[in-house]
């Protein structure tokens, strides 16, 4: 997978950590939030201290997906559909919101949702909705979409509102 997204990509990492805690049952799953969070926090901390790219635990890196089941995962109809939906509604728009220093700013959102996950065990609907505002950065990264980034900060006051208002 690292051969194929290179290691400069900050933007599908932080993309897979939403899609992981938006899945159905998964952030469900006890233990889940807290490694997304992990994942994602080693990444936006990585960005937020400007690394060209990123690094990551050599146990990571070694694991691996075989080429089948990487081209059974990327042309399934599964994937397919969604990402044919999302190449129509993200493109580079609102540069201001994706140049240097706001992609820094988004990076200390997505750590600060990295730091969270953990407490998404404990708060119903709430590890989605971290998921969403992950997913809607990621994809700003990627597509240098500011739009997506201003829905990214969007989502991110829902969840800490959300938050708050659980924790009362």
């Amino acid at each position: 997978m690292m051969e194929a997204i290179g290691r400069r990509s900050f933007g599908p990492m932080v993309l897979l950590g939403g899609i992981v805690m938006c899945a159905p049952g998964i952030s469900d799953i006890p233990g889940v939030p807290t490694l997304t969070g992990i994942f994602v926090g080693l990444v936006a901390a990585q960005m937020v201290f400007g690394r060209g790219e990123f690094w990551l635990p050599g146990w990571l890196l070694r694991r691996s997906v075989s080429g089948k089941t990487m081209r059974k995962l990327t042309t399934s109809k599964w994937t397919r559909k969604p990402a044919a939906f999302i190449d129509k509604i993200v493109t580079e728009r609102l540069a201001f919101l994706t140049n240097q220093g706001a992609n820094r700013a988004v990076a200390i959102v997505c750590l600060l949702l990295a730091l969270a996950c953990p407490f998404t065990e404990l708060i119903p609907l709430s590890g989605p909705a971290v998921g969403i505002a992950l997913v809607a950065f990621g994809l700003s990264l990627v597509a240098h979409d500011g739009l997506m980034a201003l829905l990214g900060f969007l989502a991110t006051t829902g969840t800490a509102v959300l938050g708050l208002v659980a924790l009362r």
